[in-house]
């Protein structure tokens, strides 16, 4: 797949957001998810992706994985799992032009879901630990991320209103993601999106991703509880008005 000098300018960008997205910073996914679509198109750049998300997941386990908190992620996964395949389902006929757009607008309710949490705490006392809440945002998580690579907002807003802290937060996200996009291999490959063009491509990507990921390390010791929490908030409302707006 001939690229120009500037398109891959534009991936190299986003191979460094992938790595400060595996670091934390859960909306800035939405950075390499609108490059990637932008470049190879909404659907074949979701398995083209798909590699060096696993990459960065990997790196991310091995760097913060022993914070991971276990019970968050059973009670995620079993209902990811349910979301995949129907995110893989949809994908045989819904248009990249509507499900974009779709995903969007479902990231920016939760953002505002998650702001009147955090302005009104009362509200919703009850709703973050309850297994209705982890299962409606695993199914979520399951859909957008075989739909367009979107779960880190998804996943990033459930960590939040649970109120995990910075490690456990990024432990415990790498392992869900890592899980769950191995799990994604076989459907991409299935539906054609991953080919060997695609690896090759992946390969020289690769030493970025890991570059973004010690970026993200420096930037999650110098941030606060207070402002890491508000910067993805704040990210994955930017993010999905951009998805919204394509």
């Amino acid at each position: 797949m001939p690229m120009e000098l500037p398109q891959w300018m534009l991936l190299g960008l986003a191979a460094l957001g992938i790595g400060i997205t595996k670091s934390g910073f859960s909306g800035m996914s939405m950075v390499h998810v609108l490059i990637f679509a932008h470049i190879f198109g909404a659907r074949e750049s979701t398995g083209i992706v798909l590699p060096l998300l696993i990459a960065g997941d990997i790196f991310a386990m091995f760097t913060y994985g022993k914070h991971a908190n276990w019970s968050y992620i059973r009670k995620m996964l079993p209902p990811a799992l349910a979301g995949i395949v129907v995110g893989a389902w949809v994908m045989t006929w819904l248009s990249p032009d509507i499900y974009e757009p779709l995903i969007g607008v479902i990231i920016i309710l939760l953002v505002i879901l998650q702001a009147i949490r955090t302005w009104k705490g009362d509200w919703f006392d009850r709703v973050p630990h309850s297994m209705g809440f982890a299962w409606s945002m695993g199914g979520l998580a399951g859909t957008t991320t075989m739909l367009a690579n979107a779960a880190g907002p998804v996943f990033g807003l459930y960590l939040l209103a649970i109120g995990l802290p910075k490690l456990e937060f990024v432990g415990t996200a790498a392992w869900f993601f890592l899980l769950i996009n191995v799990i994604k291999l076989p459907f991409s490959w299935g539906l054609g999106l991953i080919r060997l063009e695609t690896l090759t491509m992946n390969v020289l990507l690769l030493p970025l991703v890991a570059v973004g990921l010690w970026i993200g390390r420096l930037l999650l010791k110098r941030i606060s509880q207070r402002i890491f929490d508000s910067l993805i908030l704040l990210i994955t409302a930017v993010a999905a008005i951009r998805l919204l707006l394509l």
